[in-house]
């Protein structure tokens, strides 16, 4: 989706069914997924899924967009599965224009709530569409909102008082070209407040949560904010006022799809990056404390392009990252599924022999990696950073998967 003029113009995506794919963990932290079973969802056109939750029954839900089935164009699509992934029911939302599902959660009534757009209904050109429905699937109520220009909504969550809140992108309201939209309903779906967030370019949000203190966690990007397009990440109160905002990311374009609230307190952010890494876009991984400052940065990717879009903290204290790779698996793009430690900082290892014997070298121009091994660089944060871009300080040097040296830059 892009922004054309002050509205959104729809852009296909690849032609892929509807997948989804179960791994089970043998030993969490050894990341060697197995795969029990995949399935695919979908009819003659193309249908796709972008949202995913395990049930109350151990089953999955599934939201997204088809082509195949319901009215006369696309249709958000919401498919029930059993636990091993086959299909109890399919339902299809919309009208005769474009409607897409892109986020779905059941609810504490054993029902779903969905979240995405709709071009069928609303009052402009392109509206929030909100739809909830009972256990089967059937539509008990939908709401729309949003104003005469595009209106997103990306993110759903159930809150503690039974309603919902949504987040996504504005382009009716707010003060820029695009602005990061929450829309807070009671549990009927009836607006209870909204909130815009952002600068004169465009913002948005792609992922909310409540947070343990009542208030929200938003994450997405921003390009009114930051050294480039950066990932944005907002804190409210329960009221959607804002208590503080944060971005992250270097020059280039940086961007999150998902966070969420870790057991210390803080947060962690997955999304993109083409500012760090090693390849054209890396995964993003970023934990930070309760106040949202930076406590580590990690990468992850070849030398095409690789993106995380949702992360998800595990029982051992690590990460579980989803996302999409072009530089890896068996076609052009394919499923990308990491398993993190619970902290990725770099840590220096006592038994390193070079650091034994020489301590830590000392440069004063360019940093030189010469020789055919695999060289890695990283700073103190656990951030890769790629040679020519270092400045003064401490790093680390990574050759063939082991930490070999401790640099210190000093001008």
């Amino acid at each position: 989706m892009r922004e054309k003029g002050k509205g959104v113009v729809m852009v296909k995506p690849n032609p892929w069914p509807i997948a989804t794919i179960i791994m089970m963990m043998r030993g969490l932290a050894s990341a060697q997924p197995d795969t029990l079973w995949t399935r695919t969802f979908g009819g003659p056109k193309w249908d796709v899924g972008y949202s995913v939750q395990q049930t109350a029954d151990d089953g999955y839900i599934i939201a997204g967009e088809t082509n195949s089935y319901g009215a006369v164009s696309v249709d958000v699509y919401l498919s029930k599965t059993d636990a091993d992934g086959n299909t109890l029911w399919i339902r299809t939302f919309g009208g005769d224009y474009w409607d897409q599902g892109r986020s779905v959660q059941q609810t504490t009534d054993g029902g779903y709530i969905i979240a995405g757009y709709t071009f069928s209904y609303g009052a402009g050109d392109c509206d929030v569409y909100l739809i909830k429905t009972d256990a089967d699937g059937n539509t008990l109520w939908v709401r729309t909102f949003g104003g005469p220009d595009g209106d997103v909504g990306y993110s759903v969550q159930q809150t503690a008082d039974d309603g919902y809140i949504i987040a996504g992108v504005t382009y009716s309201y707010g003060s820029g070209s695009g602005d990061v939209y929450l829309i807070k309903t009671d549990a009927n779906g009836d607006t209870l407040w909204t909130r815009t967030f952002g600068g004169t370019d465009e913002d948005i949000a792609y992922s909310v949560q409540q947070a343990a203190d009542g208030g929200y966690i938003i994450a997405g990007f921003t390009k009114s904010y930051g050294a480039g397009k950066d990932v944005y990440l907002i804190k409210t109160d329960a009221d959607g006022d804002t208590l503080w905002t944060r971005t992250f990311g270097g020059t280039d374009k940086d961007g999150a799809y998902s966070v969420q609230q870790t057991t210390d307190g803080g947060y962690i952010i997955a999304g993109f990056t083409k500012s760090y890494g090693a390849g054209w876009y890396d995964v993003y991984l970023i934990k930070t404390g309760a106040d949202g400052d930076t406590l580590w940065t990690r990468t992850f990717g070849g030398t095409s392009d690789d993106y995380g879009y949702s992360v998800q903290q595990t029982t051992d204290g690590g990460y579980i990252i989803a996302g999409g790779t072009e530089s890896f698996g068996a076609g052009s793009y394919d499923i990308y599924l990491i398993k993190t430690e619970p902290e990725l900082g770099i840590v220096e290892e006592a038994d390193t022999s070079i650091r034994d014997l020489h301590g830590p070298t000392i440069i004063t121009g360019p940093l030189q990696l010469s020789g055919c091994k695999k060289w890695r660089v990283f700073d103190v944060s656990g951030r890769e950073m790629k040679p020519g871009q270092i400045k003064p300080g401490i790093y680390f040097i990574e050759v063939e998967g082991k930490i070999e040296r401790k640099v210190v830059k000093i001008r």
